[in-house]
């Protein structure tokens, strides 16, 4: 047993000790591989810096789609906030979600696995917000380090769309340079949550 633990522990140090060598910390961002499949794991970490069938895009590239003639679906996929457990009894709890101003919020449409009844009112609002039109820009995006985007991103490829842009940054990206707005939820998306 204690031979096994010293073998592990000495294949992590080599492993990690390659990745400082090469320049690259062990847990760097840039080591995540793209999964095949959606992303089933914890929704917050590191994501892959692709997404294949997708093109990632920064907030300076976001900004110029808003400005140029065929303007983007904006589609946030960011979770509600929780109401915390110890939040006083009888005050009024209001949250608000910024955003990329103009923006459609579609809470946690990025979840795996995703209810397939959510799952088909998340392609009928992409198929409504686009008109039709599986060639339409669409950015998704959340929050930074954030699977949710990923993978909604990932459905919209698969789904036959031609011109995802998946916004790995998010909100947090977009508000480091650019005004966001406060969003409601999508009012579709809400009606039928569960």
């Amino acid at each position: 047993m204690a031979g096994r633990s010293i073998l592990r522990r000495g294949a992590a140090v080599a492993a990690a000790a390659l990745c400082l060598a090469a320049g690259e910390p062990a847990d760097s961002p840039v080591n995540v591989p793209e999964p095949a499949e959606l992303y089933a794991g914890p929704p917050h970490g590191y994501t892959p810096p692709t997404l294949k069938g997708a093109q990632v895009v920064d907030a300076a590239a976001v900004a110029a789609m808003l400005d140029g003639p065929d303007k983007p679906v904006l589609i946030d996929v960011a979770a509600r906030e929780r109401k915390p457990s110890n939040f006083p009894e009888g005050r009024l709890w209001l949250p608000v979600h910024p955003s990329i101003p103009e923006a459609v919020w579609l809470p946690n449409a990025g979840a795996v696995p995703l209810p397939p009844e959510r799952e088909a009112l998340f392609y009928d609002r992409v198929a409504a917000l686009t008109g039709g039109n599986r060639a339409k820009p669409i950015v998704v995006f959340c929050h930074v380090e954030c699977w949710g985007s990923w993978n909604a991103g990932k459905r919209l490829v698969e789904k036959g769309y031609t011109a995802v842009h998946w916004f790995p940054l998010g909100v947090e990206g977009w508000q480091d340079v650019h005004e966001t707005r406060n969003l409601s939820e999508d009012a579709a998306w809400k009606a039928a949550a569960p």
